[in-house]
């Protein structure tokens, strides 16, 4: 299998049942992503983004269509096998950080390769050549509560790459950050996800860090509309 995702969407619907009534989230939703691609997903709260991540993951199966990633189609996986695939293959960064509190450091960026049985004495050696590429080596037995948020998101991307997952999936990752923090994290985040060729969809409410993506989609009204101007209003 390759290095990177390459994903397409074919005719993907949402819908919730509330009560009597469907939900739409959104309907025929088609895209093609790139193996190493690095695409935003704007819109307003509640418009879908998070929902069609979820999708992307696994954790949530879309109401029709198709989910292929490099021509595996989850939506025909049982729900054992899209846990297994989303463990060995994708990459999360959520915007609270999900870090294990009784972990340290070092065990919280070693927690992929645990659970997927591939942890080996050589990966400790390559998380601490990490952590110091990143200023984070006088952390390395620290837990979670003493850390700021900006180191917090740090180790949270060093956690979602350390299994060299396909596809990097990113949840408003810097809005629990100031400006300037946010600026760091971004720019760490992508420089490591363009050095490993990875492909990765962020979601974000903010048109500054959409900037730095090959392509930009938003939601609205139920569609996904590729968005050609980058400094297009949402």
């Amino acid at each position: 299998m390759s290095n990177s995702a390459h994903i397409i969407l074919k005719n993907i619907s949402k819908y919730y049942t509330e009560g009597d009534q469907q939900r739409l989230v959104f309907k025929d939703v088609d895209l093609e992503i790139q193996p190493g691609e690095f695409v935003v997903l704007l819109g307003r709260s509640g418009s879908g983004k998070s929902t069609l991540l979820n999708i992307l993951s696994g954790i949530d199966e879309p109401s029709s269509g198709q989910v292929i990633v490099n021509d595996i189609d989850l939506t025909n996986l049982s729900e054992q096998d899209r846990t297994l695939f989303r463990r060995q293959y994708i990459g999360f960064i959520f915007q609270l950080f999900n870090l294990i509190p009784t972990l340290t450091v070092l065990e919280n960026v070693l927690l992929p390769l645990e659970l997927t049985g591939k942890l080996k004495k050589a990966h400790h050696e390559h998380v601490a050549r990490l952590l110091s590429a990143v200023r984070l080596t006088d952390r390395v037995n620290s837990f979670p509560d003493k850390l700021s948020g900006g180191e917090q998101q740090r180790v949270a991307i060093l956690r979602a790459l350390i299994h060299k997952p396909l596809l990097l999936l990113a949840d408003e990752p810097t809005g629990n950050l100031d400006s300037d923090t946010s600026r760091q994290v971004l720019n760490l985040m992508t420089t490591l996800v363009r050095k490993e060729g990875k492909t990765l969809v962020l979601v974000t409410h903010s048109q500054e860090v959409a900037q730095l993506a090959d392509r930009i989609f938003v939601f609205r009204k139920g569609q996904l509309i590729e968005q050609h101007s980058k400094g297009e209003s949402v």
